[in-house]
């Protein structure tokens, strides 16, 4: 029996766009966990159902959401979102962009502690 498709084609479209228009602590992010830094792969803006995460870890079922300050005003679609995620097996993290460009060292740790946990 056939897998069914992880994402729709609109969702995949705009995951590829996001992927070209990183924000500042996004990109700051991906060149500390791209090319399994860590010992385990992270992909970037990657489609799942119809959401599309900042970074997944497959293999762990790991979210890492990045979130600014439009964040404050969407509470409930994050929460929604994160409803979907763990609802299909993900642990999802969340960080501050300002704690992504002010304390790297302890947003890697914290990723790692997940990693650990996952």
């Amino acid at each position: 029996m056939p897998r069914p498709p992880r994402s729709n084609p609109k969702t995949r479209t705009r995951a590829i766009e996001l992927r070209k228009e990183l924000t500042p602590a996004e990109r700051k992010l991906w060149a500390r966990i791209r090319n399994d830094q860590l010992g385990i792969n992270f992909r970037r803006q990657h489609a799942i159902g119809n959401f599309i995460p900042d970074f997944v870890c497959i293999e762990k079922k790991l979210i890492i959401e990045l979130d600014g300050s439009q964040h404050l005003e969407q509470e409930e679609y994050d929460e929604e979102r994160t409803k979907y995620f763990k609802s299909i097996g993900y642990k999802v993290i969340r960080f501050w962009n300002n704690d992504v460009m002010k304390n790297m060292d302890g947003v890697i740790r914290a990723i790692i502690f997940a990693l650990d946990k996952a």
